[in-house]
């Protein structure tokens, strides 16, 4: 009996002493704040996105892309734009300081359920970097997760300097940025339009 209580002993002994080896920070690593890119200027990728608005008020803009700051985000929405993804989508959030739409779930009847939508593809990590978000910089929107991205994207009004390195840039708008302005000032409840802001299509150009 005392020759099993021993052997008991022991092996729970090297067991503790097993896990003891492992690493202090593991836990803290899977909730670690994501790396951000620094030093990188942007540069545009040979295609652009064309967003045009269903109702002529509020015209097209052009977008360029930044694959080699966020390449995962590109990647991620010239997929979905030539798939017709954001076709019918709206502009579910708009304020003066962001315009914020691609989700799927204003294309129906239910304006309470837009801005919780997603597409069926997994989550895009983060992509953070230095750029900084002035007026006209696109990013890609989230929860409080940071790598939780996987649609919807925002167009900055100004500059926003709570949101540098904390989300991903992914874009910025280049033509049209008056045509923001005049979505941002749409009538609304809240950040909710009174009337629905339709895209009537994204599309990935040549320049």
């Amino acid at each position: 009996m005392k020759k099993i209580t021993f052997l008991l002993f022991l092996f729970v002994f090297i067991a503790s002493c097993s896990d003891s080896k492992k690493p202090a920070n593991a836990t803290a690593n899977a909730n670690a704040k994501p790396d951000v890119k620094t030093g990188v200027a942007p540069v545009a990728d040979s295609e652009i996105a064309v967003i045009e608005m269903e109702n002529p008020a509020y015209g097209t803009m052009k977008m360029e892309l930044y694959s080699n700051i966020a390449p995962k985000a590109v990647e991620r929405f010239k997929e979905l734009a030539r798939e017709g993804f954001y076709n019918g989508s709206t502009f579910h959030r708009v304020s003066d300081i962001v315009i914020q739409g691609g989700d799927p779930n204003s294309k129906d009847a239910d304006p309470n359920n837009d801005g919780m939508g997603k597409s069926s593809k997994p989550n895009v990590p983060a992509e953070f970097s230095d750029v900084p978000f002035d007026k006209g910089i696109v990013g890609a929107a989230r929860s409080s997760d940071p790598n939780s991205a996987n649609c919807q994207f925002y167009i900055t009004m100004k500059r926003y300097p709570g949101w540098d390195k904390n989300y991903t840039v992914f874009g910025k708008i280049i033509e049209g940025m008056n045509n923001a302005d005049v979505i941002s000032g749409v009538p609304k409840n809240g950040e909710k339009p009174m009337d629905p802001v339709k895209m009537k299509s994204v599309t990935i150009q040549a320049k």
